[in-house]
């Protein structure tokens, strides 16, 4: 792993999508103006979150806002994380992240796995399996400064897809995600500390920005975290406490049933 300057984004999200992009659009630019190579934007960057909005929002892949995608990543050069955007493919829909390489062009395809399904009484309920179908892979991209593996939002919830991408190389896991007041306190950083300490990566989230106006206000708090902050560098900490070689495959293994990356 090689070192370089990640660009999280923390952007406004409106009804309206044209200013949705143009905003995604200028602050990629931005963040590689400040020397980003890698860019992450939050999940629903080009529409407001909610099970009501998925249908009318959603785009084929290729379409208009993964056009937007690909051009910001070419004309600024950067490998772009596309947050994430409702996809619609064969009459379902799903929450997609596309990545984008510095010339443009689409690597990786993230359908996010676990679908956002839950009721706490008195305080929210949520249930994406009401529009969206859930993905199927694991997903995977190089860059040239390290591999990275891509979840959305809930799917940072489960420490076996951290665990699997750390196994096949990962030194950076992003996750484009929306967590909402209710959920976001109690258990965003938290989730994220716990998916960096136990497979020894980075962790990078963007959010979109809080809007206490909106009908699902996102907690916000963009965050990129590691395992120890006086200590830089991951070789260093795998060398010091080397759980990777320690773990018992006699007795225990975490295993992928599908195979793929995107």
């Amino acid at each position: 792993m090689t070192g370089f300057r990640l660009g999280v984004v923390q952007l406004q999200v409106t009804g309206a999508k044209a200013d949705n992009l143009s905003r995604a659009r200028g602050l990629v630019k931005e963040a590689a103006g400040k020397g980003s190579k890698v860019v992450l934007l939050p999940e629903c960057f080009n529409s407001p979150y909610g099970t009501s909005f998925f249908s009318s929002y959603a785009e084929r892949i290729p379409g208009e806002s993964t056009q937007v995608l690909s051009e910001a990543a070419r004309e600024n050069k950067v490998y772009l994380v596309g947050g994430s955007i409702p996809e619609e493919d064969d009459g379902k829909l799903y929450n997609s992240c596309t990545v984008f390489a510095p010339d443009g062009e689409l690597i990786l395809k993230h359908r996010k796995i676990h679908l956002f399904d839950i009721d706490v009484p008195g305080k929210i309920r949520f249930q994406e399996s009401e529009t969206l179908s859930p993905g199927d892979s694991l997903s995977v991209f190089e860059t040239p400064f390290c591999k990275v593996g891509v979840g959305i939002c809930y799917d940072m919830r489960f420490a076996e897809l951290a665990q699997l991408y750390s196994r096949r190389g990962c030194q950076l896991l992003v996750y484009p995600g929306a967590f909402n007041m209710t959920t976001g306190p109690a258990h965003w950083e938290l989730l994220q500390r716990g998916r960096a300490l136990d497979n020894q990566v980075y962790v990078a989230t963007a959010s979109p920005a809080r809007d206490e106006t909106a009908s699902y206000v996102a907690w916000g708090h963009s965050t990129v975290l590691i395992m120890w902050a006086e200590r830089r560098y991951l070789a260093d900490i795998r060398q010091q406490i080397p759980i990777a070689a320690q773990r018992r495959d006699d007795l225990y293994a975490v295993t992928s049933v599908q195979e793929g990356s995107g």
